[in-house]
């Protein structure tokens, strides 16, 4: 997640900066880490726990696409901070 969080980061810096090349590139590579995340994290887990993992993973997939998407760096602000937690604890 702290991965994952470094790249929602780069993504809201450029979007600050107009910069919208180096934020798709971020936004791709945002994709590609929570994919991986979302098909082989925690696969040690028990079923229930991993159940659980998976809806909250795709749903912060869902709602942080459709923030990317309209550009709502208020809303993409609030997601860095969520995520700034797990870079703490790692």
């Amino acid at each position: 997640m702290a991965n994952i969080g470094s790249e929602t980061s780069r993504i809201y810096r450029a979007l600050e900066a107009g910069k919208e090349s180096r934020a798709e590139s971020a936004f791709v590579r945002f994709q590609e880490l929570i994919d991986l995340t979302i098909k082989y994290g925690r696969s040690d887990a028990s079923q229930m726990l991993r159940s659980a993992m998976l809806e909250e993973l795709c749903r912060f997939r869902e709602l942080y696409c459709k923030a990317y998407l309209e550009r709502d760096l208020s809303e993409l602000a609030a997601f860095n901070r969520y995520l700034d937690k797990f870079a703490l604890v790692s």
